[in-house]
């Protein structure tokens, strides 16, 4: 695995040498290029300048700050190397929080972190351990790719997690969205129904189908046009809710049934068959 960023942790005194390192596999992502409909001949990213219609390579192309209608400061790489922020080089913790305390809508991208060679494994394990048992998050910035960003760190499985943060002003209000009622009222019975439709479909997270279907889907029919079959899919149409108390006791009976078939097969309710077998905590 190769690491995208090198540098610091550091909260008072302490400094754990790190290393950042990409969370997500993009290999996992079905990759699409444009090709000609006619000859399926590989379409070309014409750049172009819009002004004197010149074609221009890599080197002619250079990024600029409009402040004014066609007005342009340009922005080379020296300039942006002139940046010389500490976190750059250094995550500096700014404080911890409780857990409870992280609002969801603030994550944007996980990366892992390790220690930066052996002196720092052993540092690196107690600050993993002691925000394991604290429950708490580390709060702090760090630049990665031309930005600086909130991160939190948390521990996961046997290291660290670094999340990339929102800020706060770039998340919109749930009040934007047009159609919510914050004054309808909720007929008590309703709301029983649905409470105990809940309850009855309530499963551990390890038995929630955790995979892209639509990935998949995909690549079977990628398949058959390799192979010359065409593959007809219909598409299911949702039922219009006429009557929601009918709704809710139909589910609450059907999700009852599939929970005895469950005992039934496997002499175990669903959350004791979809527990963990005896895994360690680092």
């Amino acid at each position: 695995m190769r690491s995208i960023w090198k540098g610091h942790i550091r909260f008072s005194l302490v400094t754990i040498p790190v290393r950042i390192y990409s969370a997500i596999e993009p290999a996992e992502s079905i990759k699409f290029n444009q090709v000609h409909r006619s000859c399926n001949g590989p379409v070309g990213y014409d750049k172009r300048c819009k002004k004197c219609n010149q074609v221009l390579a890599n080197e002619d192309i250079v990024k600029g700050y409009q402040y004014e209608p066609d007005q342009y400061v340009i922005m080379e790489k020296a300039d942006f190397e002139k940046v010389r922020l500490p976190s750059t080089k250094i995550i500096e913790i700014e404080g911890f929080i409780d857990g409870s305390e992280m609002d969801p809508m603030l994550y944007e991208a996980p990366y892992f972190v390790g220690p930066d060679g052996a002196v720092s494994a052993k540092t690196y394990a107690l600050f993993r351990q002691a925000l394991r048992e604290s429950g708490k998050f580390g709060m702090g910035k760090v630049v990665l790719r031309e930005r600086e960003d909130v991160v939190a760190l948390s521990p996961h499985d046997s290291g660290l997690v670094l999340y990339k943060l929102r800020y706060p002003n770039e998340v919109r209000s749930m009040e934007a969205v047009p159609g919510i009622d914050t004054k309808a009222e909720i007929n008590s019975e309703q709301l029983k129904l649905a409470r105990s439709l809940l309850d009855s479909m309530t499963k551990p997270l390890g038995e929630i189908e955790m995979k892209d279907r639509y990935a998949e889907a995909l690549r079977e029919i990628i398949e058959a046009r390799i192979k010359g079959q065409e593959i007809v899919s219909v598409a299911e149409e949702p039922k219009p809710v006429v009557d929601i108390m009918k709704a809710l006791k139909q589910s609450i009976e059907q999700a009852k049934s599939k929970r005895q078939q469950m005992i039934k097969a496997t002499g175990k309710p669903p959350e004791e068959e979809a527990k963990p077998k005896g895994r360690k905590r680092a």
